[in-house]
């Protein structure tokens, strides 16, 4: 009897052990099911943009287009950098700092403030005439059609000897206005 029990015991066992078994089989499988769905998708992902692809013979008219057209590019910067045959860039403004800008065909004449004004002063100094007298005669012989733009800037130091000016904006303003 003692071995019949024993026997049914160890059947027992093994049934509960392959049951455990079998569940995490089950598990494996159902892991294993699901990553082969997903690596799937993947194959059929990089399948689509493959065909989508454009042919080799686009790809080499593309490239022949971009090539023309970055020759054009560099032949414009060329022509940019080769002085043009008007003379000076800055015709009558020798002297002065004046810089042209081919591209966006301007000039710009840069003249520090100490050279114009005296600091917390609206009054020109009365050597700034003949820097400004070069400069309007230069504007009206070689540009006299053209666009005149003037930036003024005061200085950064505070108003403190002149007590006629609120502040800087106000001093650069009594400057623009003379």
């Amino acid at each position: 009897m003692r071995r019949i029990s024993m026997a049914a015991l160890a059947v027992a066992s093994l049934s509960l052990l392959s049951m455990g078994c079998q569940n995490h089989m089950v598990e494996e499988n159902k892991s294993l099911w699901q990553q082969n769905r997903e690596l799937q998708a993947q194959l059929n992902e990089a399948n689509d943009k493959l065909k989508s692809a454009p042919d080799p013979q686009q790809l080499a008219s593309m490239r022949d287009e971009i090539a023309k057209r970055d020759q054009e590019i560099a032949n414009l910067q060329a022509s940019l950098r080769q002085p043009t045959s008007g003379g000076a860039a800055t015709p009558g403004l020798e002297g002065i700092n004046a810089t042209y800008d081919p591209k966006a065909g301007t000039v710009t004449v840069a003249i520090p403030g100490s050279v114009l004004f005296e600091p917390g002063v609206a009054d020109l100094k009365s050597s700034a005439n003949g820097t400004l007298s070069k400069i309007a005669s230069a504007i009206k012989k070689s540009y006299p059609s053209k666009q005149i733009f003037v930036d003024g800037h005061t200085d950064a130091d505070p108003i403190r000897k002149h007590t006629e000016w609120k502040d800087n904006y106000d001093l650069s303003y009594a400057r623009a206005k003379r």
